[in-house]
């Protein structure tokens, strides 16, 4: 099943793309749903966010290469951190570099949409509690990253997680081909076989440390190949059987 959450006419909804048709949720799809028989084309609505998370949880470190291109070791365990949820944009919504003199990168990401409310869950049952997956960017300040020496303020300033296009459902998170491009060019490629962590084990350590509800997110973190993004890029996140996330770069001083 993919899902969409749009906007047209004024009404913000839920629906199931299939194809270029969108057809009416009556509610949301974190709740009891059904279609309502009306439909909409996908190229006369707005794509939203797919969720507006109450938590951002987001994996550092978590392949192999990535950890080896920046000079660490892959870790122990999963190493988490926290994204501001007001970070959050839509597809194609301009990400807005707050300065252009600090190094700003792109992380194209599996995201995780946790659909039930959770607490403790144990990895062999984690997917039971994941609504679906979409694309994420983990835009990246390294500039400040290095100065503070943690992550929360580089990776949380407004625009810095886009999300979408779609929640896809019933699909393995464990293998799945996974590339950014900007300008049309590759600058990562990967697959989610190469996470050093897997969703489950992700989603089993954040739930036992913090109850996960619904809407919340899981990105599972980036590989090798990140690089700057510059006004007037545009940056594109495709995943296997989800889609492509683009979204302009731009600068307003």
């Amino acid at each position: 099943m993919r899902y969409v959450k749009y906007k047209h006419e004024s009404a913000i909804r839920f629906g199931v793309v299939e194809g270029e048709t969108i057809y009416e949720l009556d509610g949301s799809v974190f709740e009891h749903h059904s279609r309502t028989g009306r439909t909409v084309l996908l190229g006369d609505v707005k794509i939203l966010a797919p969720c507006e998370p109450s938590k951002i949880i987001a994996a550092g470190l978590n392949y192999h290469a990535h950890a080896t291109e920046a000079g660490k070791s892959a870790p122990a365990e999963p190493l988490i951190f926290l994204k501001a949820p007001s970070s959050v944009i839509a597809h194609g919504e301009p990400v807005v570099l707050p300065t252009t003199d600090h190094k700003i990168d792109h992380e194209a990401e599996l995201v995780a949409i946790i659909g039930k409310r959770c607490r403790r869950v144990k990895r062999e049952n984690a997917l039971d509690y994941v609504l679906g997956y979409t694309c994420g960017n983990d835009v990246s300040d390294r500039t400040i990253q290095r100065r503070d020496g943690q992550w929360c303020r580089a990776k949380s300033f407004d625009t810095f997680t886009p999300l979408g296009p779609f929640i896809e459902t019933g699909i393995d998170p464990g293998n799945l081909e996974i590339k950014c491009l900007v300008n049309g060019q590759v600058r990562q490629h990967s697959n989610t076989s190469n996470m050093v962590f897997s969703v489950q084990a992700l989603i089993e350590v954040a739930s036992d440390a913090m109850t996960l509800l619904p809407g919340d997110i899981i990105m599972s973190g980036t590989s090798e190949g990140v690089g700057p993004i510059k006004p007037g890029d545009i940056c594109e996140v495709y995943i296997e059987k989800i889609g492509t996330l683009q979204n302009p770069v731009i600068f307003e001083g």
